[in-house]
């Protein structure tokens, strides 16, 4: 019979974590400031010495919904009386094949093959994947390399790595084991700018002298997200499907930290009018109650792949369609859709807008940018994370800064006294520790 446990105290468990525990691109040598959450519920995280934190991160992008929400909960629940998971290979279920139905009907207009995975970095792997396996079915092997952005990211595994920008994004240590990918110039048009040929010149002229040897060309749209927090020209996205159609170049739309909402459309790439030819989700998919994404893509290309040998695409994760993440999803969506979200994304993005305004006179603060549902204070030189992230809990804050960014991406159902709670915090603390230095 299962008994209760105790819970341990936080120095215990942070002396469990530390002995065992290997933490997202930490060291074991190097401690950083760890916190030890009790609970977390709303918009608010209890740490294990009793103190509450507004979160400002949604964990890491994905809990749009808040935390210990009861209708996702519930979902959990009902969906685990019935099974919690069954090998998606040679068999199906509601939940899965619902939220496929759901994807193809959400998303841009054409993207009716639905591939369900684990996390947002085989996503990518997944789309990669297909470009290759496209071209190939289609009698054209040459057309195996891909064209990514400068600034860009796209996960952790070894072909989003590849794709990654080769000098900020994070992944200069395997440079020399990664397929060589093409990189174009950050767009400099901002957002809200219209991309003049200048603008587009760098990235056209890659792909007319490459394509011939270009499967794809990979794009986070609007949002460049763990590469900067930048934002760039609807337009720019706009001609370059433009140009991809004129070179028969595939485009991947990387929409796992942009989907269902963040930017206040949709997905981001509606800011631009266009549909990609393949498009990956993840994140905020489950609400961040669970680990799931999806990569969709024109019939055209499943078919192409699935009508020449082997006449199978080529990858099958254990845990794919699994039942409950899928349930869990099809609430999430459903959360998302029955609420106003874009007014409240509105909300969310002027009061950003507003609250984190006055950072930009700081003395050491380069640049204060917002959209939608994100709000980004850019620092001249990088944060110290021994410094910081301390300031920030004492703050009554959860916000998690990398590299020179000290941002927000909080869940859609802060309240404004939480936003704004959020935004002095911010200001404050970026006051306070440069005006140390």
């Amino acid at each position: 019979m299962h008994q209760a446990k105790t819970k341990a105290s936080a120095e215990a468990l942070l002396a469990l974590d530390r002995a065992h525990a290997w933490h997202p691109y930490g060291s074991i040598s190097a401690q950083q400031p760890l916190f030890p959450v009790r609970s977390a519920s709303g918009c608010r995280i209890k740490l294990a010495d009793g103190r509450e934190l507004v979160d400002g991160m949604a964990s890491w992008w994905s809990a749009i919904h808040g935390y210990n929400h009861p209708a996702l909960n519930a979902a959990i629940g009902e969906q685990l009386t019935d099974m919690a998971h069954v090998m998606f290979g040679g068999l199906t279920h509601e939940p899965a094949a619902r939220l496929c139905a759901t994807l193809a009907a959400l998303t841009p207009t054409g993207l009716d093959r639905v591939f369900l995975s684990d996390s947002g970095s085989v996503s990518v792997e997944v789309a990669i994947k297909m470009a290759l396996q496209f071209q190939q079915a289609r009698g054209k092997p040459e057309k195996h390399r891909l064209l990514a952005l400068r600034g860009g990211y796209h996960g952790d595994t070894l072909g989003a790595m590849s794709v990654c920008d080769p000098v900020t994004g994070m992944h200069q240590l395997f440079a020399n084991t990664l397929p060589q990918q093409l990189f174009a110039e950050k767009p400099r048009c901002r957002f809200g700018q219209p991309a003049t040929d200048a603008d587009m010149a760098n990235i056209t002229n890659l792909i007319k002298q490459h394509h011939h040897e270009m499967a794809a060309v990979i794009i986070e749209p609007i949002v460049q997200g763990a590469g900067g927090m930048y934002f760039y020209s609807a337009d720019y996205l706009a001609k370059l499907h433009a140009v991809c159609q004129q070179y028969d170049v595939l485009l991947i739309a990387d929409e796992v930290a942009t989907g269902f909402g963040r930017t206040g459309k949709l997905f981001a790439c509606e800011h631009a009018g266009i549909s990609p030819d393949i498009l990956c989700l993840g994140k905020a998919l489950t609400g961040g109650m669970m680990t799931l994404a999806a990569t969709l893509c024109t019939d055209i290309i499943a078919r192409t792949i699935c009508d020449h040998a082997p006449g199978a695409f080529m990858h099958g994760p254990t845990f794919m369609g699994n039942p409950l993440a899928c349930a869990t999803a099809l609430c999430s969506i459903e959360l998302l859709l029955q609420s106003d979200w874009p007014a409240n994304i509105q909300r969310i993005a002027q009061q950003l807008q507003q609250g984190l305004a006055p950072a930009a006179d700081i003395v050491g603060v380069a640049d204060v940018r917002t959209l939608g549902a994100i709000g980004v204070i850019e620092l001249e030189q990088p944060v110290d994370m021994m410094q910081w992230q301390p300031a920030l809990v004492d703050a009554g804050v959860w916000v998690r800064p990398f590299g020179k960014l000290v941002y927000v991406m909080p869940p859609y159902i802060i309240s404004n006294d939480e936003l704004d709670r959020l935004c002095h915090a911010m200001v404050s603390v970026t006051r306070q520790q440069l005006e140390q230095r």
